[in-house]
This record gives C-alpha cells, structure tokens and sequence, in this order.
C-alpha cells in the first residue's frame, strides 16, 4: 500500500481538504497535533479509527507535497514617477 492509497481527495466530501481514507481526518490537523507536541499514542487516544501507517502517511504526503513544491518570487512593481 502506497501513501496514495491512504490519503483520499473529494470536493464534494470536504471541499479541498485532503484526509485520511475511511476516517475523514483531515491531514492537516494531524501535522497540527505533532507540531504542537502529541504523540502518535496521543492521537490513536483521540481517533479510534486512525491507525499508525495513517499518521506516517499524513507525514510523507506533507513531505512529498513540500518537495515538489515550487516557489515563484515575484518583484513588486516599480514605483513611477511623478510628474
């Protein structure tokens, strides 16, 4: 099973949201929980459904999206003179 597999994307489910297949957690709040400190036990606790490979999936699709993100600079407009 790939983290593919895992991660499942339906507008019409939850708008653009991406979650965890068959749980409806979004990814987002479990990269949230981590960064503010809960542990895997922590988050199994407080989602029955969720399921270890489900965190580890959250976490390489973040991955994966931040690597193949592509960031574009773009220089403010000149200011012209006045006349």
């Amino acid at each position: 099973m790939t983290v593919t597999d895992r991660i499942e994307i339906n507008p019409k489910v939850m708008r653009e949201s991406r979650w965890l297949g068959g749980t409806r957690i979004p990814i987002e709040l479990i990269l949230r929980k981590l960064s503010e400190g809960a542990t895997e036990d922590d988050l199994l606790e407080a989602y029955p459904r969720l399921r270890v490979e489900d965190i580890h999936a959250a976490m390489d699709f973040a991955a994966d999206t931040l690597a193949h993100e592509e960031t574009i600079i773009i220089a403010p407009p000149k200011k012209r003179a006045r006349r």
